[in-house]
């Protein structure tokens, strides 16, 4: 597969819950940039496959058909993608930073979204 440029700006989020995703979506694009949403991670790999890699993903862990730990191991197998900085979007109790890293994220945002907290930490990796 050929490498794909980055899309200027773009950002693909990876969650399953349409009112979460669509949120998201909404607050990344007032802040100016264009989003891609995909329900779950297979979903999440067929946009990779068929579009410019975007700039960056956000990722919840728990979704449907494709989890985000095999996404993300998916994602590192795919050339040109592989380097795309994601950050981890997520409820789950037991996530810190350093599990995060492990991942191979680049950061971690809690749910329920702070979104200044998220904005910063997009701004900081796009």
């Amino acid at each position: 597969m050929e490498s794909n440029p980055p899309a200027p700006r773009t950002i693909l989020v990876a969650e399953d819950d349409a009112v979460t995703r669509e949120g998201l979506a909404s607050i990344l694009q007032r802040a100016g940039y264009t989003v891609a949403g995909a329900a779950h991670g297979q979903e999440a790999l067929d946009y990779l496959l068929a579009h410019s890699c975007p700039q960056l993903i956000l990722l919840d862990m728990l979704m449907p058909v494709l989890d985000g730990w095999l996404f993300l191991r998916e994602l590192r197998r795919l050339p040109g993608c592989a380097e795309i900085p994601v950050i981890v979007v997520t409820g789950m109790s037991v996530a810190s930073p350093e599990w995060t890293q492990a991942l191979g994220a680049v950061a971690l945002v809690r749910k329920p979204v702070d979104v200044g907290h998220l904005l910063e930490i997009v701004q900081r990796h796009v």
